[in-house]
């Protein structure tokens, strides 16, 4: 049984860094994509980035994001993470991360929440000061 945990979520000041954290456990992860989202209170759901667990762990983002978004693995840990630097107050979200049974092609558009059926809990993030 799939199961993703993530952690690492709350109150952050503007400017401000976190780590998030997301555990997988109950499957390989050797052909998942995994995937990054957040949603703030009444908005969609946002992906911010997915990464192919096999060969490279090539790591694609929404362009708009990247530059203060950076997800990584740990493939020893089966985790994956989301570093997000200087935080602002739009950033406050709860935050999701997502695997599917696939791969993400460059060149392709990011993976929409549609893509993936399998979910973490989320953990909340909070940008104020």
């Amino acid at each position: 049984q799939v199961q993703l945990v993530e952690s690492g979520g709350g109150l952050v000041q503007p400017g401000g860094s976190l780590r998030l954290s997301c555990d997988a456990s109950g499957f390989p992860l050797d052909g998942y994509v995994i995937g990054w989202f957040r949603q703030a209170p009444g908005k969609e759901r946002e992906a911010i980035s997915a990464l192919n667990w096999n060969n490279d762990g090539t790591i694609y983002y929404t362009p708009s994001l990247k530059h203060r978004f950076a997800m990584s693995r740990d493939i020893v840990k089966t985790a994956a993470y989301l570093d997000i630097i200087n935080l602002r107050p739009d950033d406050s979200a709860t935050y999701y991360c997502a695997a599917q049974l696939g791969t993400v092609q460059t060149g392709s558009l990011l993976p929409g929440d549609w893509y993936y059926d399998n979910w973490g809990q989320g953990t909340q993030v909070n940008v104020s000061s």
